[in-house]
Order: C-alpha cells, then structure tokens, then sequence
C-alpha cells in the first residue's frame, strides 16, 4: 500500500518520548518546579528542563515566576491545548475520529459528597472565585470551601463584580475565612492557589491529596481586566477538575 504522504502530527512527535510523556502526566495533576519534576521522573535537571522547553515550543506547557520565590518558575499544562492537539491527531488519521466528548458527570452514587477546599492568602479573590465556580458546575454533588492563610477584611470588589458579570453568581454577602476555622473537616481535595499559600499550609487531617495551581494575585493591581482574566483560568481549571473528582481517593502530595 501506498503512503499517504502525511506528516505526523506534532503533538504525536511531543507526546511519543517516554520522558516528555512522564511530564505530561506530572503536571495534569497541578502545577509543579523544576526540582520537583526532576524528582518525580527521576532525571537530572538539564534533561528535564530541556524537555519542558520543547513542551513550552509546542503550545503544551507554559511557565510563570512564583510569587513566593521569584527565582523559582511554576510548570502548567495546558489541557485544553492537549484536547485540541489530541482531537486534532484523531482527525488526521481518519475523519471519524475527531468526536466532542464532555467530561463525565460528579459520581452520584458515592456515599458521602467529595469535599474541596481551595486556599489562598486573603481569600478575597482567588479562592472564593474557585469556590464559587465549582459550586456552579458541581452543585449539590461537591462539598466545597474557601479560606485564606491571612485573610482580608472583606471581599475584593473586582471579584464580586466579574463572578456576577460573567458567571451569574452573586457572592456579594460572603466573608473571607481564616484556614484555622475549617482546617479540621474532613477534605478529598485541598488546592493551594498561590504559591505563598502553598509554602504555609499546614498538613491537614485525613491526609487529603494536595494539589497547587500557580496563580497571580489579581488585587496586586486595581485593573479590572486582570481579575477577569483570572476568572476564565480559575474556570477552564475547575473544568478539568470536574472528571478527576468522579475518582478522588485520598493521597497525600508528594513534596521533594
């Protein structure tokens, strides 16, 4: 049989090397350092961040200086790019296969709700933004809670604006938290949201699986914009946590 002549598609060409392929799948569970990966995959740094680099060329995976320690960078993956690359691959080996899937719904025959607590400094932005938005996709199926490390007086006013203008969700009556007042419940997820956040929190009771997203504080700056872009980040991360929580299990994150 004839070749077809058609070039490989490239995220076949990223994804195929068994190093490459390790950090995909470190990373799709939160955002992680250099010196973790190199412990996770167990390869010395130069390889690792050689083969991030090309991760990064290839629209996968994008880097941002951490807002605890400026000379360490925070890895995060890109799903919905992987999505779009991986629909893109199917189609070009034959039409059929470039079909739209929805990630499968919340469990609703588990026997007690999953629990999340999203945490962040001041839970006047970010955290309540992800509280609220899972609520909304979840519902009733998801248990979920927001607190700070050093929470603000009251919510930011860009928060409450761009939940309401955007999502249609009014959190206008809410009031931040300190982690201490629910740090004893019972949690499947914990999600640290900035990376100052992520240094200070204390471990939890009944070994939750830790997760970290790597997020700029938006009430660094008074430009409303900001806490929008935010807002769409925190959403498309709440969407790809959705089908991770149809199988929680309780695991502690492993921290080099």
């Amino acid at each position: 049989m004839a070749s077809s002549g058609r070039t490989t598609p490239s995220f076949l060409h990223l994804a195929a090397h068994p190093l490459r392929w390790r950090l995909l799948t470190e990373l799709a569970t939160g955002d992680l350092r250099v010196r973790e990966l190199v412990a996770l995959v167990g390869e010395p740094q130069n390889l690792v961040s050689y083969h991030l680099r090309l991760l990064r060329d290839g629209g996968l995976v994008s880097a941002s200086r951490s807002s605890f320690d400026g000379r360490d960078s925070y890895y995060h993956l890109d799903l919905d790019s992987c999505a779009l690359a991986l629909a893109e691959a199917g189609r070009a080996l034959h039409p059929a296969l470039l079909a739209a899937t929805t990630p499968p719904p919340v469990d609703r025959q588990r026997s007690r709700r999953l629990s999340v607590l999203f945490v962040c400094t001041g839970n006047s932005a970010r955290s309540p933004i992800a509280e609220a938005l899972l609520h909304r996709r979840a519902g009733d199926e998801v248990r979920v809670v927001s607190a700070g490390t050093r929470p603000r007086s009251g919510l930011h006013p860009h928060a409450v604006r761009v939940l309401r203008d955007s999502f249609g969700v009014d959190v206008a009556g809410q009031q931040p938290r300190h982690l201490d007042t629910v740090a004893r419940r019972r949690y499947d997820y914990v999600i640290t949201m900035c990376d100052k956040a992520r240094e200070v929190c204390p471990d939890l009771p009944h070994e939750p699986r830790r997760v970290h997203w790597s997020i700029p504080d938006p009430a660094t700056t008074a430009d409303y914009p900001a806490f929008h872009r935010v807002a769409i980040d925190i959403d498309i991360r709440v969407r790809h946590l959705l089908p991770v929580l149809t199988a929680a299990r309780p695991a502690k994150e492993i921290r080099p």
